[in-house]
């Protein structure tokens, strides 16, 4: 009779596997991960543009030089996921920041009167120039 040989894997085989696909997934998981962070940020710009056209037209709206009386800034802010808005008139100023909330914890961005843009706070640096979605000294916006 002959001997039947039993097919399959070795526990060689199987090792050498895990242990590549554990390399490859060391390497491409933190990218996935900033990937989507960064996925996150333009809904929060987007809502900080639009605080700030809405406080041009209040500015133009009451025509005394001025964005109104605080603490708020008297317009609806939407909330973009994982951001807080906020919004600080004073006379003739005001100040809309975006912070980050839950998984985007870390991230500050704002704008004032004058259309100047900042990243308060980003986990790879701050830019007080302009918006940075990967952060340190490149502009997005």
């Amino acid at each position: 009779m002959p001997v039947q040989r039993i097919r399959g894997f070795t526990l060689i085989e199987i090792m050498i596997t895990v242990a590549i696909l554990a390399i490859v997934a060391s390497v491409a998981l933190p990218s996935y991960r900033a990937y989507i962070e960064r996925s996150r940020l333009p809904a929060a710009l987007d809502a900080l543009n639009a605080v700030a056209a809405k406080m041009e037209q209040v500015f133009q709206d009451r025509n005394d030089g001025t964005y109104g009386p605080g603490p708020g800034c008297n317009i609806t802010l939407g909330q973009p996921q994982d951001f807080d808005l906020t919004c600080t008139p004073a006379g003739a100023n005001f100040i809309a920041r975006a912070t980050g909330t839950g998984r985007m914890l870390g991230y500050t961005y704002r704008v004032d009167q004058s259309g100047a843009r900042a990243t308060e706070a980003h986990p790879k640096g701050l830019n007080l120039n302009c918006w940075t979605t990967k952060g340190g000294t490149a502009c997005d916006h």
